[in-house]
């Protein structure tokens, strides 16, 4: 399966996850808290995820869930530099973490390569910005819309449910004339889910591969994750390892990860093993062709 993360970025994602390096710019992401808000701080991250061996890196402005109103030229001041600095210093692949067809027009100008949006599409010039500028985008499922709260999802067919979404999300992206090779798909774990309906997707998530897209993990340091191994946000490393392997396993091919190292390290082995040939060696030629 061949994914094209722009015109300029192609990767043959058949046995070999990627590593999407998630680069907040938001003051209240779940995870991080703003650690990272700060200018010089932020750059440092990009330059770690790098130096960690990350494929691309995604740039987010709005965390998904609900807080202080972000307007959008509040949210284009936080990522347009960050995407004009990343440009200039690293020859990766660049998306942008957005649901604002405004916001991922100008983040292509300035050098973005993919239009990640948790909405589902929801703006309608999203597909067509992505079409004129040559861009990749990420169809992920969403039962309300961003940073609605949403504390009693229900579902009568969770896994239908969310697989014919995504059905329909990419059949408009390639009504839009994106390519499909510049299609991706998420599940959306925990987003309008609750813990037990994130793992039955994770678990199942050869069911969203089906579409035949290369499918995207968000399940880095997710609610569910902790939930499974009852512990805090700041002590789920070894729980998202453990997701991204069994996602890998089932299909999945972008690890959307703030660990970087770890999520690079268990992208490797995994592919590793998918590529295993009996008499071959497995590790040597892995490393060699990262990249």
């Amino acid at each position: 399966m061949i994914l094209e993360l722009g015109s300029r970025h192609q990767f043959d994602v058949t046995t070999r996850a990627l590593v999407m390096g998630i680069l907040n710019r938001t003051p209240d992401s779940f995870y991080d808290q703003g650690s990272y808000f700060d200018f010089d701080r932020f750059l440092k991250r990009a330059e770690q995820h790098v130096e960690d061996g990350a494929d691309f890196l995604d740039v987010g402005g709005v965390k998904a869930g609900p807080g202080p109103e972000v307007a959008p030229q509040q949210e284009l001041d936080r990522v347009i530099p960050a995407i004009q600095a990343l440009r200039a210093r690293f020859d990766l692949p660049i998306s942008v973490d957005t649901f604002r067809a405004s916001v991922a027009r100008a983040a292509y100008a300035a050098g973005a390569d993919v239009g990640n949006d948790i909405s589902g599409f929801a703006d309608p010039d999203y597909l067509h910005a992505a079409y004129q500028c040559g861009a990749t985008v990420v169809a992920t499922h969403i039962r309300l819309a961003p940073r609605v709260p949403d504390p009693n999802p229900h579902y009568d067919d969770l896994l239908g449910e969310v697989r014919e979404f995504l059905r329909d999300r990419s059949e408009r992206a390639l009504a839009a004339g994106i390519p499909r090779q510049r299609i991706m798909v998420d599940a959306g774990l925990d987003l309008g889910k609750t813990e037990p309906m994130s793992a039955i997707l994770l678990r199942n998530s050869d069911d969203v591969l089906s579409l035949g897209f290369p499918v995207v993990l968000s399940a880095s340091n997710k609610r569910f994750v902790g939930l499974l191994a009852q512990t805090e946000v700041d002590d789920r490393v070894e729980a998202t390892w453990a997701a991204h392997a069994l996602g890998i396993a089932l299909g999945c091919r972008i690890l959307r990860a703030h660990d970087v190292r770890g999520g690079r390290r268990v992208a490797d082995v995994m592919s590793a093993i998918l590529q295993a040939r009996d008499g071959t060696p497995i590790v040597g030629p892995l490393i060699a062709n990262r990249g």
